[in-house]
């Protein structure tokens, strides 16, 4: 099969039996036609198609040795700094799609999958490992161009770095039985975006101060596998039209609570479990961490191109661009774009080959994009919200210019160089980005994307080669390197 289409995506959604709860009440009936699924499943959709397109075609697949249909490029292995870029480009593409508001395209699980079928090696040898099942998942993944979610998040009971957690039943979820047939995991998982969604589910364990061996686990289940529900948070759709929410009709990525009860993992869908030593080092050894944070700082570029975009129309729309404030503030934009770009580049020119044959991106530029953007995010949609000030506020909807009040409100809402119903269509872009459900939740989801933006600091501090600027300072001062820093 290789790389799928549209029609492909929504038809095998469409025939799970996956268990996902919405609003108090168990969904029955195609998903893709929910009122709360069917936007993001079908921008989604319109994603794979793109793998189709004549002019795109060489850009968005690629040929795997042994394989006869093209596979979707963000599967590629890369092997040389050529092969980084066609990657990127492949992302760009993707995400230019979207505008970058699709935090979950499936690049990046593709990314995620891709890291872990070329690490593997890392499990070889190791009781309770079979690296051989990750790599068996990969080459299914590419041939029927699967779709995943993924969960590590365990519920915030009680957030203290010594908690251990002693209730009778399990809360986050944990191997409760070991048989025959595989691992039996009880418990939840937070945070699934577009979870019930996908094909599958990547359930892996985030590494922390201490494990229980029954929480050190990996693998991937099909979404309808038994005994497996998603909780979904409300809806951010705002309505299905596109006058009235452009972003939250087509690009709200569902979010859910993930419970399994007494979920049966066949064995040939374990990565690896009972090895607390893994579960805290594969994560951080693999070429996990390179590639998720290489897929989404491509995202965020496009994503800041777009803000950029809409805040130059704000200023053009309303006049003020000759204000030295406006320009300020549009130039904070532009540092923050020039900034991600930079450190995108960096990490491509600096790449190596690691240990297992496969170049990876230099994770430091990545890392500070990664620690940038959920501090510069917030203060660009700031920025959108202060430029459009009171206009943000008494936006009429599509109905409105379909009434007998249209003459009124092309009279009083007009600007100065654009007609009333097309100002009123970028004020409400402006506020979808921004002030609308969709919008702070993108917020929320940027400053947490990778974490804790404080652990991410202090990683980036712990991991940065500090020796060669102390060293300088020793030499410059004479003083004697008692102290290895």
């Amino acid at each position: 099969m290789g790389a799928i289409t549209g029609k492909d995506f929504i038809d095998r959604l469409n025939r799970l039996k996956t268990e996902i709860w919405f609003n108090g009440e168990k969904v029955e009936g195609k998903i893709s036609e929910h009122p709360a699924f069917k936007g993001v499943i079908h921008a989604k959709a319109s994603l794979y198609d793109l793998q189709h397109e004549p002019q795109l075609k060489d850009e968005m697949t690629f040929s795997f040795p042994g394989k006869e249909d093209s596979i979707g490029l963000s599967y590629l292995q890369p092997k040389t700094k050529a092969d980084l870029k066609r990657r990127r480009k492949m992302m760009e593409h993707w995400a230019k799609h979207t505008h970058g508001m699709m935090g979950r395209s499936p690049d990046y699980m593709n990314s995620v999958l891709m890291s872990f079928a070329s690490s593997a090696a890392l499990l070889k040898g190791r009781e309770n490992c079979f690296p051989e099942n990750i790599q068996a998942l990969y080459e299914r993944a590419m041939e029927q161009d699967l779709s995943f979610t993924h969960s590590f998040i365990t519920p915030q009971v009680n957030r203290s770095q010594l908690n251990l957690e002693f209730s009778k039943e399990p809360i986050s979820a944990k191997v409760v039985e070991k048989n025959e047939k595989g691992l039996v995991i009880k418990g939840a998982r937070l945070l699934a975006t577009q979870g019930g969604l996908t094909d599958e589910i990547l359930v892996f364990a985030a590494p922390k101060l201490f494990f229980d061996p029954n929480d050190a686990f990996a693998f991937s289940i099909p979404s309808d596998t038994k005994g497996l529900k998603f909780i979904c948070r409300e809806s951010f759709v705002g309505s299905e039209s596109i006058f009235n929410h452009p972003l939250s009709s087509r690009f709200d990525e569902m979010d859910s609570i993930v419970v399994f009860d007494n979920v049966l993992v066949p064995w040939d869908r374990v990565f690896y479990y009972d090895d607390t030593e893994i579960a805290g080092d594969f994560l951080i050894k693999s070429s996990f961490y390179s590639f998720a944070y290489y897929q989404a700082i491509i995202r965020q570029v496009v994503k800041t191109e777009f803000i950029l975009g809409v805040a130059e129309l704000l200023v053009e729309t309303i006049n003020v661009s000759e204000y030295q404030h406006i320009q300020e503030k549009l130039s904070e934009i532009i540092i923050g774009l020039e900034t991600m770009k930079a450190l995108l580049d960096k990490s491509e020119n600096d790449a190596e080959i690691d240990e297992w044959g496969y170049m990876r991106p230099n994770i430091i530029p990545l890392q500070i994009a990664g620690t940038t953007f959920p501090k510069i995010y917030p203060r660009f949609c700031e920025i959108i919200q202060l430029i459009g000030a009171s206009g943000m506020v008494s936006l009429p909807t599509d109905n409105d210019f379909d009434s007998p009040i249209k003459p009124e409100l092309d009279k009083y809402l007009q600007a100065a160089n654009r007609t009333a119903e097309d100002r009123v269509k970028l004020f409400r872009l402006a506020w979808d980005i921004t002030m609308s459900p969709f919008g702070t939740r993108q917020i929320q989801y940027e400053r947490y994307f990778f974490g804790d933006p404080i652990r991410l600091s202090s990683q980036l501090y712990k991991s940065y080669s500090k020796q060669n600027s102390v060293d300088i300072v020793r030499q410059f001062l004479g003083l004697k390197n008692e102290y290895n820093l």
